[in-house]
């Protein structure tokens, strides 16, 4: 039985208030967890926002926890890995596993938000299944044709950027200092490019050369983003600890 009064909730608009509180209280218990940040300042990081927590609704009644639906996410990612292995037109398939898995990766947070059972570990192991995620992903883009020297360089970079990040929250600094072009959705969305591209390749009969100067191509542009994005988040890390002394 619900616990609003009977006059409000037959009240023309009721619903609708209601829906904008559940919606509010996803979009703040998100900048909570994330430094203040606003998501409603950003189209698609509110809409991603609200999607994580109407996909954790259901999960969480069926008592999944947070740190088994992480769990998932990674194991998704090695999945999505494992296919674009397989070549020929598997990749096309590994691109919807990968999306599947970045949607876990925000369920977790928000089944966390909504049942009350954030914690300090859970976000460690929220943390370390990233980095594995990381690292898998760049896997997938050498897989389908990049060369492995470049993909050792988008790891490395990427590594060097969230051990900064991690190290400077650890010595004071408030939420992830700032949100640079090569944040999660960015690694996503490269890995998605990639396997998309190669199931199109193997589609339409692309040599193995061209297909692989394509590979190249993408995972160039990921290097570029990593090292932009390193930079950017070292100039505000130095911004933000000078305040700190």
């Amino acid at each position: 039985m619900s616990a609003e009064p009977e006059h409000l909730a037959s009240a023309p608009g009721a619903g609708r208030v209601g829906r904008r509180s559940a919606r509010d209280t996803a979009l703040d218990s998100w900048s909570e967890l994330h430094g203040g940040l606003d998501p409603r300042a950003s189209f698609w990081v509110r809409n991603w926002v609200l999607v994580s927590h109407a996909c954790a609704r259901p999960l969480a009644r069926l008592g999944l926890t947070p740190n088994t639906v992480t769990a998932l996410g990674v194991l998704a990612t090695a999945v999505a890995l494992c296919l674009t292995i397989l070549g020929d037109w598997w990749p096309l398939l590994a691109a919807l596993v990968i999306v599947v898995a970045a949607l876990l990766d925000g369920i977790d947070g928000a089944i966390a938000a909504q049942t009350g059972t954030a914690s300090r570990w859970g976000r460690i192991n929220d943390a370390v299944a990233d980095r594995f995620s990381d690292v898998m992903l760049v896997g997938i883009v050498v897989v389908v044709g990049a060369p492995p020297w470049l993909g050792a360089t988008i790891a490395v970079l990427t590594l060097i950027l969230e051990i900064t990040r991690a190290t400077a929250q650890a010595v004071g600094m408030k939420g992830p200092g700032t949100v640079t072009v090569w944040e999660r959705p960015s690694r996503v969305i490269l890995a998605v490019v990639a396997t998309v591209s190669a199931g199109w390749w193997w589609c339409a009969g692309v040599s193995s050369a061209a297909a692989s100067r394509l590979a190249l191509a993408i995972a160039a542009i990921g290097a570029v983003l990593a090292l932009i994005g390193t930079v950017q988040l070292g100039i505000a890390v130095r911004r933000q600890t000078r305040v700190l002394g």
